[in-house]
């Protein structure tokens, strides 16, 4: 297996020729990668900004981020009851509480918040890699009884980075002008 490549934004490649755990992964850190980056170097009005009418931010994408990770590797995968801070949300009262709160929490928060998640993350995907690979199913379904296998939920956490990403794109380039992919 060769070295991990590093782009010159600091995000590991995903391998050209691996097999599919190892590609799907790679392509979620990088998209986690992305993230991280479009956030770095931000204050806490860098990551409060908007753009247009929408009142998405970047602290917003990473608390929502954060809630994504352990909502899908470990309630839904795993079968956990949720972690703080999302068990002492009243969901059905605020369905966007995560984005909403994102402003009153500091940027050093924000960021531990969601790195945090994604280390959880990546331990509970190795547990399930282990016990079933890629098939296994999520011990949490669907409302209809579907459980979809940890493949789906690695490609749908790389298309949720991916569309959240292109938001960053735009918040990032408001803020400061920053740009790129």
């Amino acid at each position: 297996m060769g070295t991990t490549q590093i782009d010159e934004q600091g995000r590991p490649e995903p391998p050209a020729a691996g097999d599919e755990a190892a590609t799907l992964l790679g392509f979620l850190d990088f998209q986690r990668a992305t993230l991280a980056w479009k956030t770095a170097g931000l204050d806490a009005d860098g990551l409060r900004a908007t753009v247009g009418a929408s009142t998405m931010t970047l602290g917003g994408l990473l608390k929502h981020l954060a809630l994504v990770e352990d909502s899908w590797f470990s309630e839904h995968l795993h079968g956990r009851e949720p972690r703080p801070p999302w068990d002492a949300v009243d969901w059905d009262a605020d369905r966007d509480w995560e984005w909403r709160t994102a402003g009153e929490d500091s940027p050093d928060e924000l960021r531990a918040l969601w790195q945090a998640a994604v280390e959880r993350s990546r331990r509970d995907v190795a547990e399930a890699l282990a016990d079933g690979g890629l098939d296994r199913l999520c011990a949490r379904g669907w409302p209809d009884g579907t459980a979809p296998s940890l493949r789906w939920v690695l490609v749908h956490m790389i298309e949720e980075y991916a569309r959240h990403n292109g938001h960053a794109d735009l918040l990032r380039e408001a803020v400061d002008g920053e740009t790129g992919e």
